[in-house]
């Protein structure tokens, strides 16, 4: 059902921010037509037409899963994401203002114009929010360093530094050299093991042989193994992201186990490819043969809506990423509102159920709308603790 619940939010906001446009579109023309002579106001109505037709031909290419269909052209993906970031920004200004103007049609007019002149910081705030999010915390990559409490944790693993990277997305709107700073922190955390949990792209003609010579940098003790994503699925390069990888130092498991061995202790990292939300009754078949017994075991899913599944099969910790932790994430009431939350209750951080734990990462890049409000970028290093 959480797919079901989430494609419907998804396209519900999709559907409202269109029919702003229209409106705003609209208003926009008859302004023109009541104050502009006949050749302004056919030229403002032109202009209007067309930005209007493209803002809307990026949010139809912004419904869930239609990414399959972009062609390879990355301005595909610069109008996609161009059209969400104002079409979100202006539907809330919108919303604000037609809030304004219904509540203050009782008061006299000398209070209405103070109110409304206050009100022009409230339609303004919209676009600061996302701007903020697009320029500043987009790029604003975080270091986050959290306790991983493990029960029965052999003593060579206590202490042990593992670092996830998840959700990269190297695309129009995050580039090699931004994403190569991401490496460079990455590298100073001297990690024991690094641990990709997919997407390393959003699309077909995205930079994926840039992605993966940046993450080839990666250094820890252990090396680098991952799993696949969904986007790899959506751009068709699965195999190729696999055996690149490899030639790379890479391991993507598909389905696959690699042991570590530390001191006197072994860690079974296991990989599966994205497990599809409409999979749901079929989540990791057959993946509890995966599990070594008397190891550490850890399940590399790029879905962390898993997570129930895993815990009965007895794995010891997942590690997922694919929400962004929301990406845009507002906080009312000591509660978190995102898309994401419609889709699994696994959004960002640390989840324990009896003895299994997963953390889900907000990961590095975007998809969608190329912001992120209260949800910044994060590298992950998870500290395994004996509980």
């Amino acid at each position: 059902m959480g797919f079901l619940f989430g494609f419907t939010a998804e396209l519900v906001g999709i559907v409202l921010m269109s029919l702003a446009q229209w409106l705003i579109g609209r208003s926009i023309i008859s302004y023109a037509d009541m104050h502009f002579d006949g050749r302004i106001a056919r030229l403002v109505r032109a202009a209007v037409v067309l930005a209007g037709g493209l803002v809307l031909l990026g949010l139809m290419l912004s419904v869930p899963r239609t990414i399959v269909f972009l062609p390879r052209s990355p301005w595909s993906g610069v109008l996609r994401g161009a059209a969400l970031l104002w079409a979100f920004s202006s539907t809330c200004a919108w919303m604000i203002y037609r809030a304004l103007w219904f509540s203050t049609r009782r008061f006299d007019p000398a209070r209405r114009k103070l109110l409304r002149t206050a009100g022009s910081a409230a339609i303004a705030a919209p676009f600061a929010a996302v701007g903020f999010g697009a320029l500043v915390t987009r790029t604003d990559f975080r270091v986050r360093e959290i306790d991983l409490p493990i029960p029965n944790l052999h003593k060579d693993l206590d202490g042990l530094r593992l670092m996830q990277i998840s959700d990269i997305h190297l695309s129009p709107f995050l580039s090699e050299k931004e994403f190569a700073r991401v490496v460079d922190a990455a590298n100073e955390q001297r990690a024991n093991a690094v641990l990709v949990t997919g997407d390393l792209i959003s699309t077909q003609g995205d930079p994926l042989d840039a992605c993966l010579r940046q993450l080839s940098r990666l250094r820890s003790d252990a090396g680098i193994l991952g799993c696949l994503g969904n986007h790899e699925i959506y751009a068709g390069a699965e195999q190729y992201t696999a055996d690149e990888g490899a030639r790379l130092g890479i391991s993507f498991l598909r389905s696959q186990t690699r042991q570590l061995r530390f001191g006197g202790a072994v860690i079974n990292v296991a990989g599966v490819d994205y497990q599809r939300m409409q999979w749901q009754s079929h989540y990791l078949r057959a993946a509890q043969k995966m599990i070594v017994p008397g190891a550490l075991n850890i399940l590399l899913s790029h879905n962390p809506d898993v997570f129930p599944t895993a815990a009965g099969q007895g794995w010891d910790l997942t590690l997922a990423g694919h929400t962004h932790g929301g990406q845009v994430n507002v906080e009312i009431l000591n509660q978190s509102l995102n898309v994401a939350r419609f889709y699994t209750p696994y959004v960002y951080g640390l989840y324990r159920t009896g003895g299994s734990s997963i953390y889900v990462t907000r990961g590095i890049g975007t998809i969608g709308m190329p912001a992120r409000l209260g949800a910044p970028p994060e590298i992950a290093v998870l500290r395994l603790r004996k509980a």
